[in-house]
């Protein structure tokens, strides 16, 4: 890092956009020390139109203009860059002008029904996972192509570029139409190891090369802000970075972990909409082990790769939180987290990834049909709903956890949570007490804070991720849970993999009501 006294304060802009939100956030950075301040934060709410599911693309970067304009005047000076971290496997299509062909369909969108039989029907699983290292997920790139092509979608015909949602929205800034790293790792169209495209899986499926641009690197610097943004907000020309694309990319980078001893291993939970647990690695893992764990290799930073399971998080408290506002039931999320933890009874659990819970219509009976299925008492009260979904997460990241040890050979000896869910004192205790290792949560705005160090590092303030994480530890504290009462969740956890895990379609399919 740079020293103090070598240049003033530098400012920069962190574009954080996620399934529910988004926002601007400014970070002062001195060579030692960052500061976040967020400066202008955004609803992300998808639209229902013509039996699909969309994503507002063009109100959301309207908002973006925003939060550029209020960070200029909370900086009081030029800025020295802006960067977009976004959620992954969706993708915008432009036209050979650099026109938007349409709103972007919604990972949630119905449309992909069938989608991953279809694909395996062309190229098996074991192929796809081998080239591609990435989970098997409906949601995934490739199905949403699929897709359009069964469909004989307009859309594709009429595109000559597709990106990545991130760089999308950096396109939008820099005119500069290019892909990043993290996001296309996620879309099960590129092959990590050999750093491109996959020509094999593009060509199995029949999707024209032309769509897929050229792939840069975190933390690389992609172009300038458009002369008419920079017009239109009374700024100078500021340089728009690329920093890890993928918000997850972006939190892990922001995990305040000190190198681990041989043999052992830290893991992460970037916890928010979706809950990403894995460790990093230097290399992907794509050996049988791995892909029946259905296991995700995704790209990280500092020529890292992400190997993790992503498991479905906070969104089920979050549609149960609108859920009850529908019906006059308005509470916080820690409102919420403190009636859940004086819920005392019966214990009854989900498997959060189960199919019925991808695009409920009501997730708090779709909860209470999966306990009365599985011939669980049912939870009836909002408290009991809520801890029911806290146990239920904690007791699935034990069971990721325990698969990515069987497929490293590590040892994970504690665990860091970092995102939204860090402010969550419940799931945070809960999650050391079922896995039996101490939990450090925080930084809380780890998905912020990663992508604008990795815009110092566009810069130059900083060169290796052990100086980022350094960083991170000086600027932000964390928060100890020490695990206790675990051999209390051992016939839990038992119960929880024989019943809940292994509970399967065609006994939900027979099953009667209680």
């Amino acid at each position: 890092m740079k020293a103090v006294a070598e240049r003033p304060t530098l400012g920069m802009v962190a574009f954080d956009l996620g399934a529910e939100s988004g926002r601007a956030v400014l970070g002062r950075f001195d060579g030692r020390r960052l500061t976040v301040e967020e400066v202008h934060r955004f609803p992300n709410e998808p639209v229902q139109a013509a039996g699909h599911l969309y994503w507002d693309f063009l109100r959301l970067f309207a908002e973006m203009k925003r939060g550029l304009g209020a960070a200029r005047r909370a900086h009081g000076a030029a800025l020295g860059a802006i960067g977009v971290d976004a959620w992954g496997v969706d993708f915008a299509l432009f036209t050979a002008d650099g026109e938007l062909v349409a709103n972007p369909y919604h990972y949630r969108d119905p449309h992909t029904k069938g989608m991953m039989e279809r694909a395996f029907s062309i190229l098996p699983a074991r192929e796809l996972f081998q080239i591609t290292g990435i989970q098997m997920m409906p949601i995934n790139t490739l199905f949403q192509l699929l897709a359009l092509k069964t469909a004989n979608s307009p859309l594709l015909r009429a595109a000559s570029t597709l990106l990545m949602m991130p760089s999308a929205f950096s396109y939008l800034l820099s005119g500069e139409p290019v892909d990043e790293f993290t996001a296309v790792s996620t879309s099960q169209l590129y092959n990590s190891r050999a750093g491109c495209w996959a020509s094999p899986i593009l060509n199995a499926f029949d999707l024209p090369e032309r769509l897929f641009p050229t792939v840069r690197r975190p933390g690389t610097v992609v172009g300038a802000l458009r002369q008419e943004h920079a017009h239109e907000l009374g700024m100078e020309p500021t340089p728009v970075v690329l920093p890890a694309g993928h918000d997850t990319a972006c939190a892990v980078a922001a995990v305040p972990a000190s190198p681990s001893s041989p043999g052992r291993t830290r893991a992460y939970i970037s916890s928010g909409t979706w809950s990403l647990v894995g460790v990093e690695r230097q290399q992907p893992i794509t050996t049988e082990k791995a892909f029946a764990a259905n296991l995700s290799n995704e790209g990280g930073v500092f020529g890292t790769f992400r190997l993790l399971k992503n498991v479905m998080g906070l969104w089920l408290l979050q549609q149960c939180q609108r859920q009850w506002q529908r019906e006059g039931f308005d509470a916080t999320y820690s409102e919420l987290t403190r009636m859940a933890s004086g819920a005392r009874g019966r214990q009854c659990f989900i498997d959060p990834d189960d199919e019925s819970f991808l695009r409920p219509t009501n997730v708090v009976e779709s909860i209470q049909r999966f306990c009365r299925q599985t011939g669980q008492r049912v939870p009836e009260d909002r408290a009991e709903i809520v801890r029911t979904i806290l146990k239920s997460l904690a007791l699935k990241y034990r069971w990721v956890i325990e698969q990515i040890q069987e497929v490293t050979g590590s040892f994970v000896d504690r665990i860091h949570v970092v995102g939204g869910g860090a402010r969550n004192e419940l799931l945070c205790q809960l999650t050391a007490d079922v896995t039996g290792r101490p939990v450090i949560a925080g930084p809380v705005e780890a998905t912020a804070v990663g992508n604008l160090l990795m815009q110092a590092k566009a810069l130059g303030e900083i060169t290796t991720l052990e100086e980022l994480r350094s960083v991170v530890r000086e600027s932000f504290a964390t928060t100890l849970y020490e695990p206790g009462r675990t051999a209390d969740w051992e016939d839990t956890y038992q119960y929880f993999q024989n019943r809940i895990l292994n509970w399967s379609g065609s006994e939900r399919e027979t099953a009667s009501p209680l």
